[in-house]
């Protein structure tokens, strides 16, 4: 006589799924993404040295992202670093859709961060190219 089991019995196994195949990132993808890394800490260094602190940097939120929050007394900024060939290319690479989304995304820092004690906010910019000193631009737009 055959003996029963007294579980249920099993479901068929089921065939793994392949592994998701990741896209190979382009190499001057990775390059501007280190360029701007590199920017970006040549900035914070430049405000930290001035007297600024340091309050957020690459902050990001549905709206678009802030490269560096930092304060000064009673003034917060919110600081675009735009890294180029050469210190105008820089300067024109701020567009005008950037700033839109630069203004929503400060919105948004300060209601996730209620600031009371801030008396005046600024849009400012910081240029960076190689070989030369970060240019900056305080009140570089207004929102």
């Amino acid at each position: 006589m055959a003996r029963r089991s007294s579980s249920p019995p099993r479901a068929p196994k089921a065939t793994p799924l392949a592994p998701r195949q990741k896209r190979a990132a382009r190499p001057e993808k990775i390059a501007a993404f280190g360029l701007g890394l590199s920017a970006e800490s040549r900035a914070a260094a430049w405000l930290i040295a001035h007297g600024y602190r340091i309050l957020a940097r690459r902050w990001k939120s549905p709206l678009g992202e802030i490269d560096i929050v930092a304060a000064r007394r009673r003034t917060l900024i919110f600081v675009e670093v735009k890294a180029r060939a050469d210190l105008e290319r820089a300067a024109e690479a701020v567009t005008p859709r950037q700033r839109r989304r630069i203004a929503a995304a400060a919105e948004a820092w300060l209601a996730a961060h209620p600031a009371t004690h801030y008396r005046d906010i600024r849009f400012d910019a910081i240029l960076v190219a190689p070989g030369r000193l970060p240019r900056y631009i305080p009140a570089a737009f207004e929102s």
